[in-house]
Formats: structure tokens, C-alpha cells, sequence
């Protein structure tokens, strides 16, 4: 999510030479209409199963949050600054940990010195903070192991696809398998970053498959260079949460302490945004790199409504438990509004609306049948 999108935006802009903000800001829309689809049909599930939000004294109060942690903005603040200053994302990285520290001094100076400063208190103070620095020290090269040895393995592998030909062997294969259609060729990099994501880190899949599939996208099915760097970027991230191998699925089982494959596989459904954004970006590519205003906004209206409906097929139910004829209807009213030609979307358009509306009218009336049952 924007501004923080991760290792991988930052080699993303060192491998396209487009600057790190251009690439936060025309990932923005994107991401907003990925977690707007995972929160709707979070909702979807939650009023399916009867569930209902805390009362509002439960709730925490904001002006208490913000008194007790506001001073962790501010490193944030200082980083978005950097960047949109021009900064290099390197050096950004650097100030913002200094920002951190300081931050987090100046919040401990302040406690001390308002709750009965003492000379033994500064002491502890002091050895308290050398100690968690040098833990967050530690922590943070720990992590950057990981991302460390993906640039190690990515260098190596660069130098053999480049001496051996095999990314031209590997995009000839995938357009020979594809037949030249680039829906086909799409299919095949999300079954590869998939098997690459069972055994690599996001980072690292998203280096060696951008460094195999991204000259057959943007050579051979005329793909824009960031639009392809970007589809890569987004379905190699699908792996942390696909059975059999899901990493991030089996870390939210043991928060929530559930069984670790039935929460993949729905993590999996709720983010199947993953597979349908990328297709809408590189069929609709003015919503990204810019175009008419007219029609970016009648492309950012179809992603949404496209994605609602898609949230309302999986879950069976929007307003109401969506019938089973509805559903399948709504099936070709998807694939037409991500179809690359104006009077397809606007025909798909009109049917998902229609469907839509119909399950707004049937959930009203059944509440109105239900008021009046009460009556």
C-alpha cells in the first residue's frame, strides 16, 4: 500500500528508471480498489454470520491514541517528505531511522522528565534505550538478510539468463504456449509466480520472473515496461496466501489460532483482487499511465463496480443472498467490463448494474416484509 509498498517498489523504480514517487502515486488507485474488495467482502462475511461492531464505549478514543503515540508519525512524515523531495530511496532510508530514534528519545525524555525525575531513573533510562537500540539493530539486519541474498541470487541469475540466452529461450516458450495471446501469456506468469512464491520470498520471485517474462510482455505483446513491472509485482505476491504453500495464511492461523489450510484457502478467496487488478491495468492502461479524463474515470468506475460484483459471486450475497441464476449472469457482466473495447464494458455495464439493483430492490422489500411481519 502506498507510500510503503515494499522491497520490491524500490528495485521496481531501480529497474524501470522511473522515479519511486511516480510509481507510489500511480499505485494508489490500484491498491485502494484491492483493499476496498478485500474489506467488502470481509463485510459481506461478517453480516452473512450476524456479526456487529463494538459499542461506541468500547471503542478506543482517538485524542487517546494520538497523546500516547503521535510522536510515530513523525518519521513517517519525514520519509513521504524525502521522497517527494527526490531524495534516493537510500538515503531516505537512512534519515527515517535517524527520525525514528529521535523520535523515540525525545518521547522517553519527555515521560522522564514529567514523572519524578532521578538520577538512578536516567541511568535506567539510558541503559533501557541502548539496549532496545541495539535489539532493533540486530532485528533490522536480520531482515535484511533475507532481502540481501534475493539481490545475490537476482545478480547471478541475471548473468546466466544473459550469458546462456535462456530469457530468450523462455519468452520464446511463452509465446509459442500462448499462441500470441497476451490473456494466455498473463495465465502463464501467474502459474509461474506461483510455483517461484513457494520457494522464494515476494522480492525474490518478483526479480527473477520480471527478469524471465518481462521482455516477452513488453516486446512481444507490446506491454508498457512499468505496466508489466507492475503485473509481475502484483501476482507475486498471490503466493504468501495460495494453498498448498501459504506463508502469510499459515501466520494469520496461528494468530487467530484456526486451522492453518481452511484460513489460506480464505485468505486466498479474499484476495483474488490480485488476479483481476493487474488485468484490468494491462487492458486499461490510461487508468495508470494516464489518458482523457473521461476515460480514466469511466475506467476507474468499471474496476469498481467489475469488483464489487466479484465479491458479491464469491460470497453469494451483497445486500441479500444472491441467487444462483444471478450469479451466473453476473459472471459475463465481469468479463465484459474488463473486456478491452468500449461498447462490450458499457453492454456489461448495464447487466451488472441491473442484477445489482435487482438485489438491492429484493433486500429492501424483504425488509419491509419483515417490518410489517413485526407490525
Amino acid at each position: 500500500m502506498p507510500p510503503l509498498m515494499g522491497a520490491g517498489a524500490f528495485l521496481m523504480s531501480e529497474f524501470t528508471r522511473v522515479p519511486y514517487v511516480d510509481i507510489v502515486l500511480i499505485s494508489i488507485f490500484p491498491a485502494v480498489l484491492y483493499f476496498g474488495v478485500v474489506y467488502l467482502m470481509v463485510h459481506i462475511a461478517a453480516v452473512k454470520q450476524g456479526m456487529t461492531g463494538l459499542d461506541a464505549a468500547e471503542l478506543p478514543r482517538t485524542r487517546t491514541v494520538l497523546a500516547e503515540g503521535w510522536h510515530f508519525l513523525l518519521p513517517l512524515v519525514a520519509l513521504i517528505a524525502l521522497l517527494v523531495a527526490g531524495y534516493s530511496p537510500m538515503r531516505v532510508g537512512f534519515y527515517a531511522i535517524g527520525a525514528i530514534l529521535a523520535a523515540a528519545a525525545a518521547r522517553a525524555l519527555w515521560t522522564f522528565a514529567t514523572s519524578g525525575p532521578s538520577a538512578a531513573g536516567f541511568i535506567a533510562l539510558c541503559r533501557r534505550g541502548i539496549a532496545l537500540t541495539l535489539e532493533a539493530l540486530e532485528l533490522g539486519a536480520r531482515n535484511a538478510v533475507a532481502v540481501s541474498m534475493a539481490c545475490a541470487v537476482a545478480g547471478i541469475i541475471v548473468g546466466v539468463v544473459g550469458l546462456t540466452g535462456l530469457g530468450l529461450k523462455f519468452s520464446a516458450m511463452m509465446i509459442a504456449f500462448s499462441g500470441g495471446n497476451l490473456l494466455l501469456a498473463l495465465i502463464l506468469v501467474v502459474l509461474a509466480s506461483l510455483i517461484l512464491g513457494m520457494g522464494l520470498p515476494v522480492t525474490a520471485a518478483y526479480i527473477v520472473l520480471i527478469i524471465l517474462v518481462g521482455p516477452a510482455l513488453t516486446e512481444e505483446f507490446g506491454v508498457p515496461l512499468l505496466i508489466a513491472h507492475l503485473v509481475v509485482f502484483w501476482y507475486s505476491q498471490d503466493s504468501n496466501v495460495t494453498p498448498p504453500v501459504a506463508l502469510a495464511g499459515f501466520a494469520g492461523a496461528a494468530i487467530a489460532g484456526s486451522k492453518p489450510m481452511e484460513t489460506s484457502v480464505q485468505a486466498w478467496k479474499y484476495a483474488k483482487g490480485l488476479y483481476l487488478i493487474p488485468l484490468f491495468m494491462v487492458y486499461n492502461d490510461e487508468i495508470i499511465l494516464g489518458g482523457p479524463l473521461p476515460l480514466v474515470l469511466w475506467s476507474g468506475a468499471i474496476a469498481i463496480l467489475g469488483l464489487v460484483a466479484f465479491a458479491a459471486v464469491l460470497e453469494a450475497f451483497l445486500w441479500r443472498p444472491m441467487q444462483l441464476w444471478m450469479r451466473v449472469l453476473l459472471m459475463p457482466g465481469i468479463v465484459a467490463l474488463f473486456w478491452p473495447s468500449l461498447s462490450i464494458e458499457i453492454a456489461g455495464a448495464a447487466l451488472v448494474v441491473a442484477l445489482l439493483a435487482l438485489n438491492w430492490v429484493q433486500a429492501r422489500r424483504d425488509r419491509d416484509d419483515g417490518a410489517g411481519l413485526a407490525a
